[in-house]
């Protein structure tokens, strides 16, 4: 997926353009369809968030801005907040018990093949901060949800986000 293509596609919907919308749908639901699915781990709430998020990609095309991100980062976004509301309002996460050691970027449910340049980068990242971000952004534990799981101080576990995410931005930048 190309940024300049899938820019294009989302200027054509911010006019109103049909065929441009479904033409972004077909290049990106699949990416945004396993993000949802690998967070609430429920098909059919994946699907209903998916259709959630193109309705609001669809009236809030214009709103986008390229400083900010890619195209697709964007849609992303949208599809994780909608997850994670998700999550709070039916209450489908199952809690999991993970040590540092458990987690494994390959087993996300993402395909990264294309991206093969963040699995390197992600592999890079410190144990903690590999674990901490996982869970806040493929499973959506809030701040307080990843202090009680991983028994440590809120402060520390906002650093190791913080941290992870530059260190991440640095590595994917270069």
């Amino acid at each position: 997926m190309e940024n300049d293509n899938l820019l294009s596609l989302l200027y054509d919907t911010s006019q109103g353009d049909k065929h441009a919308f479904s033409t972004l749908y077909q290049q990106t639901s699949g990416k945004l369809f396993a993000i949802s699915l690998n967070m609430l781990s429920n098909r059919a709430h994946a699907e209903e968030v998916l259709q959630d998020a193109f309705i609001k990609i669809w009236h809030n095309a214009s709103e986008y801005n390229a400083s900010k991100g890619t195209v697709i980062s964007w849609m992303i976004s949208i599809v994780r907040y909608r997850s994670l509301d998700a999550l709070r309002y039916n209450k489908v996460r199952k809690e999991q018990t993970m040590g540092d050691d458990d987690f494994d970027i390959q087993s996300v449910d993402v395909n990264y093949d294309e991206n093969t340049k963040l699995v390197n980068c992600i592999e890079q990242l410190e144990p903690q901060q590999k674990q901490a971000i996982h869970l806040a952004y493929y499973k959506g534990l809030s701040h307080s949800e990843l202090v009680d799981h991983i028994e440590s101080p809120l402060g520390t576990v906002k650093s190791w986000i913080r941290r992870g995410l530059t260190q991440l931005q640095r590595c994917l930048t270069l």
